[in-house]
């Protein structure tokens, strides 16, 4: 399981790992720029120190010599931080004077007017060398060389006081804006910790939209959406408290009714005389067993509407084929004739099976209850333009001003016979919404009864 991640470190650390970067980048660019410079004066120093030792070296009778008393010597070699080395030799006598461990590069290698720079070692220190070349006899026959190096403790010493100069700013700098950066996160992130303290202080039942008063900008979509989500948590508590209620006072009058005809059944000793409230005790039971059926297909089709539908191809000319048959005993009971037409071939829907199913019996259930005894009822299936499923009936037929309120759950229409409980309807307006479908009433036979389209979109059709 991934541990949640703070949104104030992930702002925090792309605020300030950029910056970090940065300095990273410009530090690196320092010490190269450091580099250079120290380098380059250095390196001018070393150049003029090995033209002044040129200066000494002279020609008599055709003879290069070096003359350098030793007190200046130890005044060219003197240095309170770096060693001095130097070296002396011309292409005929060799090494004149110096130090002969320098490493030098050859002396045709480099022309006249030259200078050659280095890196070497002597003496087991890294040095920096300057080479350059003079002829002192005036025939220019001998060449002399001569090469001063110089241990690079100087060079270091400058180059880090350059780095530090710049790089120490940019460290204040950096830490500076990290502090304001820090403090300028939790200043913005506050609302949202006062809208998460404002959360926890509600209590489970106030589920009143929050203020925008206060909320910035960007966090207002939050408690839009916060509020979106309380307001359809209003509805369907009211729905739920609504349905409760009215499932109460459904289930009060026939477990009444089983309560009272079970104490005359108890008062009673003579079978014939027991039987009535039997009879009734029977009834009532039929009725609470029936509510309770609707009720748990009621449920079932708010669930699947709240959850991941995962439905599959239905041949509905197969289900309602088989529903039909399953009704044909209760039809026979009021004499009436049940028709099924539909095409050889099968209509296909995405659906829930058992939805489905639940859909046409409460459809046959009304039209067998409310059509009339004797009647004739037709089940009709058109696969074109759309899957439509019809069913027709001959009965009483619904007013115009009541078909917006025989969808609504517990609602009768007044004066209907039967004992029904007003859920038949809303089921199938609850099954049929969730398989996108549409509802249709209009009259029946020669405008009499009622007929009822229930016409599924193309897209659930396969």
């Amino acid at each position: 399981m991934l541990k949640p991640q703070s949104l104030r470190a992930q702002l925090l650390s792309r605020l300030t790992l950029p910056l970090l970067i940065v300095v990273i980048l410009d530090a690196s660019v320092s010490y190269y720029v450091a580099l250079h410079y120290a380098d380059q004066a250095y390196d001018s120093w070393l150049l003029d120190s090995a033209k002044s030792l040129a200066q000494e070296v002279k020609a008599q009778k055709d003879k290069v010599t070096f003359e350098l008393p030793p007190i200046a010597v130890e005044v060219f070699r003197w240095d309170a931080m770096d060693k001095t080395f130097f070296k002396v030799e011309s292409l005929s006598a060799g090494i004149i004077a110096g130090d002969k461990g320098l490493p030098s590069p050859s002396i045709t290698a480099i022309g006249r007017d030259e200078a050659i720079y280095s890196d070497g070692e002597i003496q087991g220190q890294k040095v920096r060398i300057v080479s350059v070349l003079t002829t002192p006899t005036a025939d220019d026959t001998d060449d002399v060389l001569i090469s001063v190096a110089e241990t690079l403790h100087k060079r270091r010493s400058m180059m880090n006081e350059i780095l530090l100069a710049v790089v120490l700013p940019q460290l204040l700098l950096v830490l500076i804006t990290g502090f304001h950066i820090w403090t300028g996160i939790n200043r913005g992130l506050s609302p949202l910790n006062d809208l998460a303290k404002l959360i926890a202080q509600r209590s489970a039942r106030d589920l009143n939209p929050i203020a925008d008063v206060g909320v910035p900008l960007e966090v207002r979509a939050l408690t839009h959406t916060i509020n979106a989500l309380l307001h359809r948590l209003g509805a369907n508590l009211k729905t739920q408290q609504r349905f409760i209620e009215n499932a109460a006072h459904q289930l009060r009058t026939p477990l009444a009714g089983l309560k009272v005809q079970a104490e005359r059944a108890l008062q009673t000793d003579n079978l014939e005389t027991m039987k009535p409230a039997m009879a009734h005790m029977k009834n009532s039971v039929d009725r609470v067993a029936h509510l309770s059926m609707q009720l748990l297909a009621l449920a079932r089709s708010e669930s699947l509407s709240q959850s991941a539908r995962e439905f599959n191809a239905i041949d509905l000319v197969a289900i309602t084929r088989d529903c039909c048959m399953d009704w044909v005993p209760k039809a026979l009971e009021r004499n009436i004739e049940l028709e099924f037409d539909a095409p050889a071939a099968p209509v296909r829907v995405m659906g829930d099976e058992t939805l489905l199913r639940e859909l046409l019996s409460n459809l046959l259930d009304n039209a067998i209850c409310y059509g009339n005894a004797g009647g004739h009822i037709s089940v009709k299936i058109e696969a074109t333009p759309e899957p439509n499923l019809i069913i027709e009936d001959d009965g009483p037929g619904i007013q115009v001003n009541e078909i917006d309120k025989i969808f609504e759950r517990f609602y009768r229409i007044p004066g209907s016979r039967g004992e029904g409980c007003g859920l038949g309807l809303a089921i199938v307006k609850e099954i049929a919404d969730l398989h996108a479908a549409r509802i249709i009433i209009g009259p029946g036979y020669a405008g009499c009864g009622t007929r009822i389209d229930v016409v599924f979109e193309s897209r659930f059709a396969t």
